[in-house]
C-alpha cells in the first residue's frame, strides 16, 4: 500500500470532505519522495505531530505518521524556527505525515469522543456541541447511574488520572455529554442541554464559575488522554483490515 492509497484508505471513513469548517489541513501534510510508488510497510500513530514523534517514528521503522494534531493549521506557515525543526525531521527522514483533526474527534466509530463513549458503556447515542456549524462530541445516556468518581474510574486508563473533577451537579450521573481535548467552554452547551456531567479534555479557570452556576459536574481528563483513543482505535482497525505493522508513540504532556 502506498502513501496515496494509504490516505485514501484513513478517507474511506474519516471523510474530510465532511467537515469543509476544519482548518486543519486534514489529510497527507507531508508526502514521501516516492508516494504512488513506495510501500508503507509500517505506521506510526501519535496524538501529536512534533520533532520528537517524527524522530520516534523514524526509530521504529515507520513510514509514515498518523496524528490527531497536525503542523497546518489554516494559512500556510513560513519554514522558520520551531515549525522547521518540525518539518525538516519528517523529511531528513522520508517519513510521511497524515492528519485528521476534527475527522478524528467527531468519527461514530473510531473517533475520541465515540471511543470515550464506548469506554463507559453509554447508550442511546446522539451527536452534540457544534463548533463552526460542526458537530463533533456525542451524548447519551448511561446504562447505570454512577458517582463522579466511578465515572472517572471508567473514562480513565490504568495509570491516567483526570486533571480535575469538579462535583456541582447530581450526585447520581445519568446523562452524559462528551467533547475530547481542549473543549472546556463548551460546557455552556452541555448545561444548556440539562446533561449531568460534561466530560472534556482540559477545562480552564474562567469556566469553573459557569459550571458551579449551572450545576453541571465536569471531569476534564486531559488533553493528550482524551485524545490518544482516536488515533489508537484508527491504528488497530489498520492493522486488522490492512495486516500493517504500527506503532503507537506516547508522548503524555500532562496537561
Amino acid at each position: 500500500m502506498t502513501l496515496l492509497e494509504l490516505d485514501s484508505y484513513f478517507n474511506s471513513f474519516l471523510h474530510r470532505e465532511n467537515f469543509p469548517n476544519d482548518p486543519s489541513r486534514n489529510g497527507i501534510q507531508i508526502q514521501n519522495s516516492a508516494p504512488d510508488k513506495r510501500q508503507i510497510t509500517k505506521a506510526a500513530f501519535a496524538v501529536d505531530a512534533c520533532e520528537m514523534s517524527a524522530e520516534k517514528a523514524a526509530a521504529q521503522g515507520a513510514q509514515v505518521l498518523f496524528v490527531h494534531h497536525g503542523l497546518f493549521w489554516g494559512d500556510c506557515s513560513v519554514l522558520t524556527g520551531n515549525h522547521y525543526k518540525r518539518i525538516a525531521a519528517f523529511m531528513k527522514n522520508d517519513i510521511a505525515l497524515c492528519a485528521y483533526h476534527i475527522p478524528l474527534d467527531a468519527n461514530e466509530k473510531v473517533g475520541n469522543n465515540a471511543g470515550l463513549a464506548e469506554r463507559i458503556g453509554l447508550r442511546k447515542i446522539e451527536p452534540f456541541g457544534k463548533w463552526r456549524g460542526m458537530d463533533i462530541g456525542v451524548k447519551g445516556v448511561l446504562r447505570h447511574p454512577v458517582t463522579l468518581n466511578e465515572l472517572a474510574e471508567n473514562v480513565m486508563l490504568p495509570g491516567e488520572k483526570p486533571l480535575s473533577l469538579l462535583d456541582f451537579g447530581v450526585k447520581e450521573i445519568r446523562t452524559v455529554g462528551i467533547i475530547s481535548g481542549g473543549a472546556g467552554e463548551d460546557v455552556v452547551q452541555a448545561a444548556a442541554e440539562g446533561l449531568d456531567v460534561y466530560i472534556t479534555g482540559s477545562f480552564e479557570h474562567e469556566q469553573y464559575h459557569y459550571a458551579e452556576e449551572s450545576g453541571i459536574n465536569v471531569l476534564a481528563g486531559g488533553h493528550y488522554q482524551t485524545e490518544t483513543v482516536g488515533v489508537n482505535l484508527v491504528r488497530a482497525k489498520l492493522e486488522r483490515e490492512k495486516h500493517i505493522e504500527t506503532v503507537f508513540i506516547d508522548i503524555p504532556t500532562g496537561l
